[in-house]
């Protein structure tokens, strides 16, 4: 048998059969015609006439596929057993002899064929495809990942090799929709290994691979960059807490000792160039007025530290981010008292007072363990600043100032920030508790922050303090 291709400018390409053993000279040859896209259809050519094989050609046809549903709808559809068979298993099966229940039907087999409602369209496009003869069905002609998903799922059950493979060539390629996702996973595992490439995106990574890429994800987030890259340094700082992020699943990044040490690690080189940005705003005159770029910059170390708090605090690492916040509290304070115009002040305070709010936080739940007299230091320095602000930042805008900042005041911030002082406080020496809350009960922004409990608990305590320690044998200081 000796065959040759002849493509010809009409994109004919002409397959012919010479000097076979078996057929006489040019009795039998094909065409393949490709039309312009790209579909493709089978002609066979016999004692000099055309006779195309096609879908549903009855002059043709020797096998009637009956496509059925439960559901009561019923298709009849003229076939051809050389290409039924050639491309599907299940036809090859149902069309040999071996088969006991094929039925002859005026001089034509019939198959019947039962699939869900669902899949009965996709079972026609199916039978369609089975006349493509092209080397490889061109996934392009897919039309999308539901309509592959319903030929594959097809193709799977009658055996088709070729267009399965081409559907998941398609589906392993192509992006996916969230729903599309869902609807692949609920129909590809069945499948089995044919159809386990689509699934490759989707398989958990080498926990090696995870712990490189959230270091570098780490590097990128405490660094730095231009701002023009803040909304990229963001989303990383964002993925960062949701790898760590303790929810219905598994966290994707343990919380080992690597881990901590490389985040310990990239928080003081955060830590230390926040200082070097607090000692030179610190060495401006003070009646030099912050520009934009030096209050953007400190805006932005502010945002990172109060992300590095929730990154620390998951990882339970807190402590050396507490205490360099702590060493470097009376100077931020002093360069928010700087800052010249309502809006810087307005703002930077948000930032100073959500990175505020998350060390108290530590300090006041004994997350961190701090002595007395850096805890009262504490109280003394942000208390005032906590007090004298809520006003300033709840009070109603004249202008757009407060839009123009972009100002998202939490409430739970201040609940917490409230909250974090009474802990404090009652955790504090009585006569220092006595001296907090006299000059709380004598300030005129008494409702907040509001500590009453601690002033409850302290009465309560100081009443009946002699007799409660004399009653254990404590000694009186």
């Amino acid at each position: 048998m000796i065959g040759y291709f002849n493509i010809e400018s009409c994109c004919i390409i002409e397959w012919r059969i010479l000097n076979s053993p078996t057929l006489p000279p040019n009795s039998c040859f094909f065409w393949f015609v490709m039309t312009h896209d790209l579909c493709c259809e089978i002609l066979a050519m016999g004692n000099g006439t055309d006779i195309p094989f096609r879908l549903g050609d009855r002059s043709t046809s020797d096998v009637v596929v009956r496509l059925r549903t439960l559901e009561g709808r019923d298709e009849w559809l003229y076939c051809h057993s050389s290409v039924l068979t050639e491309k599907s298993k299940y036809f090859a099966d149902r069309l040999s002899d071996t088969w006991p229940t094929c039925q002859i039907l005026d001089a034509r087999s019939c198959v019947e064929v039962y699939c869900q409602e669902c899949d009965f369209d996709y079972s026609i496009t199916l039978l369609r495809l089975l006349y493509v003869v092209s080397d490889s069905l061109i996934s392009e002609s897919w039309h999308g990942v539901r309509n592959a998903l319903g030929i594959l799922r097809v193709a799977v059950e009658l055996g088709c090799p070729r267009i399965v493979s081409s559907c998941v060539e398609y589906l392993e390629a192509i992006p996916w929709e969230e729903g599309e996702e869902e609807a692949i996973l609920r129909t590809i595992p069945p499948m089995g290994p044919t159809a386990s490439p689509v699934l490759a995106r989707l398989q958990p990574v080498d926990l090696a691979l995870i712990l490189r890429i959230f270091l570098s994800a780490l590097r990128f987030a405490t660094s730095s960059p231009p701002s023009s890259l803040h909304d990229l340094k963001c989303s990383a700082q964002e993925q960062l807490e949701y790898m760590l992020n303790e929810d219905d699943d598994v966290p994707l990044v343990p919380a080992c000792d690597e881990i901590k040490f490389e985040v310990r690690e990239s928080m003081k080189k955060l830590l230390s160039r926040f200082s070097v940005l607090v000692d030179s705003l610190l060495n401006e005159p003070k009646q030099a007025h912050f520009d934009a770029e030096k209050c953007d910059s400190l805006r932005s170390y502010l945002s990172d530290l109060s992300w590095a708090c929730q990154i620390s605090s998951k990882l339970e690492i807190m402590r050396d981010l507490v205490n360099s916040w702590s060493e470097l509290s009376d100077a931020v304070l002093k360069i928010v008292e700087q800052a010249s115009s309502k809006v810087e002040t307005l703002g930077i305070k948000l930032k100073v007072l959500e990175v505020a709010a998350k060390v108290l936080e530590a300090v006041g739940y004994g997350n961190v363990i701090m002595p007395t007299a850096k805890r009262l230091q504490m109280v003394k320095l942000w208390l005032p600043f906590a007090r004298a602000t809520k006003p300033a930042i709840d009070a109603p805008s004249t202008g757009t100032e407060q839009e123009n900042l972009g100002l998202k005041v939490d409430c739970e911030m201040w609940q917490t920030i409230e909250s974090a002082f009474v802990s404090i406080i009652l955790a504090l020496p009585s006569e220092d508790q006595a001296e907090i809350l006299t000059e709380w009960l004598g300030n005129q922004h008494i409702n907040y922050p509001d500590l009453t409990e601690a002033f409850e608990v302290w009465c309560y305590r100081s009443k009946v303090a002699k007799k409660r320690l004399a009653s254990f044998g404590a000694p009186l200081v």
